[in-house]
């Protein structure tokens, strides 16, 4: 493993108590809560680069790109090293979405790994006796929230198409580095530590905590044969060896046979198929922005709030001040109207994706913003296909889990990978060294609303809406500038929002876009990041209407930026990350 990650580690393990003692000792648990922040300055490379969560993920990332290899390749060598090192955001008994871009042909390929609700699976799935939505964690913790992995499915299609390396060949990092061992980082010891459900758990209990139940230490060296012997049985046998055979086996009776049973089957894991989707692109300003469609809301959502805020010269706002914070809460209430209405599974329910990003539809969205005035609750857009006298107002809850991938080659090809396992841990199920998700919690617990069917509701085989924004962005030559994506549940939308506003208004850097305070609402209260100047907004926006709400704003935001005569890379502060390239 590059000594220049260990290194990095290293450092990250020495400042652990360092980083904002005070909010650590003061903020009650959350998932995927903060760990601290550590200031970044931008990575410039000439050729490639690679930026992922965890430095010894991005190592791997830069090694096989200095292989030889594929923005694809390095991406399935970071995930099954993601998965291993940071076990509570991603992995392979999760999900995920990848935005390619092929400089050959100048195409945009997105990739579907969603998760899919077993065949068993009904609309009331999380309804108590008396027909009301359980409590949160009462649906996460245990086999019932646990969804169809489809991480490896896809990774598999998306290599049989621009992979360059031997697929074996993509699994020995992760497989060495399960072997050896590593260090178990801050910010996982710090989850550990605030996460009340995993001890509760075999074999993640004895693989986390110690004998006394405190999590590991910090540095604790980490092996995990088990997740070793999986990877490897994938390696010769592809994603066969996953979804058929005893991991399938063991994966069912995991799920099966906990406190809370799940009816998820090996027929479920064996029919499970990763989808090639059409990507959803809008203009703005003069840039041309793509991302992963339906079941994902993200990019269209993340346009929607563009479209609006295209109608209002931010240029000439400062970042951080308060009319750029206003307006751009505003459009995110009402893209968010939106999103709770119309996105699903196209699959099973239409999603009017034209329509939602339709200029002319954005512009009169608009004008209901009041420059000095916050509106209350935004209503749902009337469409020209009246779709909105279909569909219930959804009440899923999404929490800010993760992790997003980076990529750009020597090539000049470029990944966008945003994956994840739902909740900090998942489900906390814990199978041959991988955690299982818990995606279908992503589904709305309430299957009707008012009468009218939920989008978002339940189904056998249906994919779970999502939040996950991994994107792209061209300038009018068409010339690829910006990879971006962040983790951090329904949030992500404003995240990815604000960083490309950060970019393209005001002229930042993608460090300096991801590092500026998050900010944004999400049709409830406007939120302003804790501990940063923007808190200062709270009283100023409360005069002007807004209910402010100081919260930790964890995203895990990683993006790069393609200039003529260099890669700029951007990691967030608020997780410990690492941008590496040639």
């Amino acid at each position: 493993m590059s000594k220049l990650a260990l290194n990095y580690l290293l450092a990250l393990t020495l400042s652990a108590t360092l980083l904002h003692p005070i909010t650590a000792l003061t903020q009650s648990p959350a998932p995927e809560a903060s760990s601290g922040r550590i200031e970044r300055k931008a990575l410039q490379t000439q050729t490639d680069m690679v930026v992922a969560a965890n430095p010894l993920a991005s190592a791997t990332g830069r090694d096989i790109l200095r292989r030889g290899g594929s923005a694809v390749d390095a991406a399935i060598a970071v995930q099954l090293v993601l998965g291993l090192v940071e076990p509570q955001s991603s992995g392979i008994g999760g999900g995920a979405f990848l935005v390619y871009y092929d400089r050959q042909t100048k195409e945009i390929h997105t990739y579907d790994g969603r998760e899919t609700a077993p065949a068993a699976a009904t609309p009331n799935r999380f309804l108590d006796e008396k027909g009301n939505p359980l409590p949160f964690y009462d649906a996460v913790i245990g086999g019932k929230s646990v969804g169809v992995p489809g991480t490896i499915k896809m990774l598999e299609m998306v290599h049989k198409a621009y992979g360059k390396l031997p697929w074996q060949e993509l699994f020995q990092p992760a497989i060495q580095l399960a072997e050896a061992g590593f260090p178990i980082s801050p910010r996982l010891h710090t989850l550990l530590s605030k996460d009340p459900y995993l001890p509760r758990f075999e074999p993640a209990k004895s693989y986390f905590y110690q004998p006394d139940g405190k999590p590991k230490s910090v540095g604790t060296k980490l092996v995990n044969k088990p997740y070793s012997q999986v990877l490897q049985k994938i390696a010769s046998r592809g994603a066969d060896g996953f979804y058929q055979g005893r991991i399938a086996r063991d994966i069912v009776a995991t799920v099966q046979n906990a406190r809370v049973p799940g009816d998820l089957t090996t027929k479920d894991l064996a029919n499970y198929q990763a989808k090639e989707r059409s990507p959803v692109c809008g203009i703005y300003r003069v840039y041309k922005i793509c991302g992963m469609g339906p079941p994902s809301s993200g990019p269209l959502t993340v346009i929607q709030i563009l479209g609006i805020l295209e109608n209002f010269h931010l240029s000439a706002l400062k970042p951080n001040s308060l009319q750029a914070v206003h307006l751009f809460a505003e459009a995110g209430k009402l893209a968010y109207a939106d999103r709770g209405i119309y996105m699903a599974d196209p699959d099973f329910v239409p999603v009017p994706t034209e329509e939602l990003i339709n200029p002319e539809y954005l512009k009169l969205r608009a004008i209901l913003i009041n420059p000095n005035q916050a509106m209350t609750e935004a209503k749902p857009g009337q469409l020209l296909s009246k779709q909105s006298l279909l569909w219930g107002s959804d009440n899923a809850i999404e929490f800010p889990s993760t992790s997003h991938i980076s990529i750009v080659d020597k090539y000049g090809n470029a990944v966008s990978m945003t994956t994840s396992i739902e909740d900090a841990f998942g489900s906390r199920l814990m199978v041959r060294g991988f955690l299982l998700n818990n995606q279908l919690t992503d589904f709305s617990f309430s299957p009707t609303v008012d009468g009218k069917p939920v989008a978002n509701r339940i189904e056998a085989g249906k994919r779970p809406r999502s939040a996950m924004s991994p994107m792209m962005v061209f300038d009018q030559n068409g010339k690829l500038i910006v990879v971006v994506g962040s983790a951090g549940g329904s949030r992500i939308i404003n995240y990815v929002a604000k960083t490309l506003v950060g970019i393209l208004d005001w002229e930042l850097d993608s460090q300096e876009a991801i590092s500026l305070p998050n900010f944004g609402n999400r049709n409830s209260a406007t939120e302003l990041e804790l501990g940063t100047d923007i808190a200062n907004l709270k009283i100023d926006l409360e005069k002007m209407g807004h209910s402010v709400q100081i919260v930790e704003q964890t995203s895990g935001s990683h993006g790069i930026f393609l200039t003529h005569q260099s890669l700029i890379g951007g990691v967030d502060p608020r997780r410990e990350g690492l941008a590496l390239g040639d």
